[in-house]
């Protein structure tokens, strides 16, 4: 059985990421929490229960949050990291379907799908993803139907292998890109999605322009 941990980029999330380490705990799987510069209590949370905690000084963003993460998990030895958000948006039951799934269908990276219900998310952001999964399905040359989805296990030979560089939510886009060009294999995993009344922190005309210089730089180094 792989040896598999549950990597949580946490900004300012104090009200949920105790009851998600809580979970996880039951489940007898590592978290490793990445604070990246909250003003609140997440990180002191997360050590209260138990979780590894990593501290930016400062919020850099969660691309630069997942890279730190991932530096230390290939570090502690283990075979694939469970990404998920520390907002509450994803269940604890999807994460055992993450588990059993690798284990069935043995995908170098999973990621979740979250299209095939789309009535609660923002119509603004039905559009921009679909758009965005289009153009990484098509270059990728696998089909992935939510290609933003920040739920995704990746394999240790995917983190060793792609050489990320992303600092923002354009991470997510840069690691299918990478991995597809290395020709790992990528699946998709339907997924609910718990709305709640935050904020998104994704801004449509700023992240749309970085992931336009994103592609832009990958086809460079083409």
């Amino acid at each position: 059985m792989k040896k598999i941990c549950i990597l949580i980029p946490t900004f300012n999330e104090a009200k949920t990421i105790g009851q998600i380490i809580r979970d996880l705990k039951r489940l007898s799987l590592a978290a490793y929490v990445v604070d990246d510069g909250s003003a609140d209590e997440s990180a002191s949370i997360s050590e209260r229960e138990g979780a590894v905690v990593m501290r930016h000084p400062r919020n850099m963003g969660k691309g630069a949050a997942l890279r730190t993460g991932f530096e230390r998990i290939l570090r502690d030895g283990f075979d694939a990291v469970l990404v998920m958000d520390g907002d509450g948006q994803h269940t604890i039951e999807d994460v055992e379907r993450f588990i059993k799934e690798e284990e069935y269908i043995g995908a170098d990276m999973i990621i979740g799908n979250r299209m095939l219900e789309t009535s609660a998310m923002p119509r603004h952001r039905v559009v921009t993803n679909k758009f965005m999964s289009g153009v990484i399905s098509r270059l990728s040359g696998q089909y992935v139907p939510d290609t933003q989805c920040g739920f995704r296990l990746i394999k240790r030979e995917v983190l060793q292998k792609v050489k990320l560089e992303s600092s923002n939510y354009e991470i997510e886009s840069e690691m299918i890109l990478l991995a597809a060009r290395e020709r790992f294999t990528i699946e998709s995993l339907p997924i609910k999605t718990v709305y709640r009344d935050e904020k998104s922190r994704i801004n449509p005309l700023v992240d749309t322009l970085r992931f336009i210089m994103l592609m832009a730089k990958i086809l460079c180094r083409r």
